[in-house]
């Protein structure tokens, strides 16, 4: 069976990318464009791994990753932070807020894949 990777990103080029990128790779994919539905989708479908962009529209990536972690069901979920906030110090504020991992946008596919399965082994 393939992991299932929960994708809440609220740009829709950003969506199609990671999608072509993960199912190609053999993930199950599903998407949520805003916060809110995000931990919706987290706590419906519980997922293997969350990719999770900050700056959404509703609740931020912060806040969606606090309320995720808050969920004692939801926990255990590798989040990982895929952002345009890359300036120093935005990595550790994603850790603070919850995120197991960190990718600055733009990525590169093998990044991106390589920190994926890095949480899934």
């Amino acid at each position: 069976m393939s992991k299932r990777i929960l994708v809440i990103e609220d740009t829709e080029n950003n969506r199609i990318i990671l999608n072509d990128l993960l199912t190609n790779a053999g993930f199950e994919v599903m998407m949520a464009p805003d916060g809110a539905k995000g931990v919706a989708m987290a706590a419906e479908s519980r997922p293997d791994l969350i990719l999770m962009d900050i700056q959404l529209p509703i609740i931020d990536g912060y806040e969606a990753t606090r309320r995720i972690r808050s969920n004692p069901e939801l926990r255990q979920i590798p989040i990982i932070a895929v952002t345009s906030y890359a300036l120093s110090g935005d990595d550790a504020k994603a850790r603070a807020a919850g995120c197991d991992g960190y990718v600055a946008k733009p990525f590169s596919p093998r990044v991106i894949l390589a920190k994926v399965r890095e949480f899934l082994k």
